[in-house]
């Protein structure tokens, strides 16, 4: 497999926090801690757009193919115009903001943070806001598939149904307790994976023509040290849009591994990053991978002093 780092004129100073690309074309969306938001064209090996922040961004996603959002350390939510470069300030949370989705079925950016909220923010409609719930615990990470949202809070995985999310309709703990470090949706089924900090992965996946659910878990990215294997926590995880079964998972060491839900078997692994695997994300047709090398916020507080962050296609 090839792969190729992109260059920026500016490279980015700080933590990547998310990579996105769009979703019909091969743009880019990167959202990083130093704070900016970038558009990069994969294709023309150009950036498109580089829009300043006040506050370091946690999280993005598209809306559409030219309208993105941000969530941001401040707990501000903010639309961009990708076209003009324009951007807006939609509302904000008491704490800071980790998660934005955009839901295309309700028409509604769904945002969760550290105030232990999930908010629906009404873009279109009169009402500016509904909020959703109020939850024990922070918000880690947060998948959005049609109307089911799924959230990582604490080392639970919490299932909302967006046409009725007065009550939670699924809620699964992990295993001991132990913290969930990302969540991701199946794109064409209905199912998750979860990474765990100690790098354990928790697949769920229901077929609609069958009643064979498959469900497992099983430990991931064991790195030899000193004669002995220790388990690294999984930050990013990435189902293929095209390929059933096919994902990615992307550990704290900086190694991208590719796994078969099926056959339940390891791929390939990718060579190692010099930085952890911070965000991973297909292309729409399944065939680039975009992975983000960098270090997570969760190491902010050890981190004195790291190489400069990178991407690579």
């Amino acid at each position: 497999m090839n792969g190729s780092c992109l260059e920026f004129k500016n490279p980015i100073q700080d933590a990547i926090s998310r990579v996105r690309f769009a979703p019909q074309s091969n743009n880019l969306l990167i959202s990083s801690w130093d704070p900016c938001l970038r558009l990069y064209d994969v294709d023309c090996s150009q950036l498109r757009l580089e829009a300043p922040s006040e506050a370091a961004l946690l999280d993005c996603c598209f809306q559409e193919e030219y309208v993105a959002f941000s969530a941001a350390s401040d707990g501000s939510i903010t639309r961009y115009d990708l076209h003009s470069g324009i951007s807006n300030n939609i509302g904000n949370h008491d704490d800071i903001a980790t998660c934005v989705e955009y839901s295309t079925e309700t028409r509604q950016v769904i945002t969760a943070g550290f105030d232990k909220r999930i908010i629906a923010w009404d873009i279109f409609g009169a009402k500016p806001l509904v909020y959703l719930r109020n939850l024990d615990a922070e918000v880690e990470s947060m998948s959005l598939s049609g109307y089911e949202l799924i959230m990582a809070v604490g080392s639970s995985v919490d299932i909302y149904d967006l046409r009725n999310s007065d009550k939670c309709v699924q809620s699964n703990k992990f295993c001991m307790d132990v913290p969930i470090r990302c969540v991701s949706s199946i794109p064409y089924l209905k199912g998750y994976a979860v990474g765990s900090v100690d790098g354990r992965v928790k697949l769920e996946i229901s077929y609609p023509s069958s009643s064979n659910n498959m469900g497992y878990m099983f430990r991931c990215h064991p790195r030899s040290r000193d004669g002995r294997n220790h388990l690294v926590p999984v930050n990013a995880v990435a189902f293929n849009p095209f390929i059933s079964g096919a994902f990615v998972t992307g550990d704290n060491v900086g190694y991208v591994t590719a796994w078969d839900a099926k056959s339940r078997r390891r791929l390939f692994e990718l060579p190692g990053c010099a930085n952890s695997i911070a965000s991973l994300t297909y292309n729409n047709e399944g065939q680039i991978l975009a992975v983000a090398s960098s270090h997570t916020y969760q190491e902010a507080t050890e981190i004195q002093r790291k190489p400069p962050t990178n991407y690579c296609a």
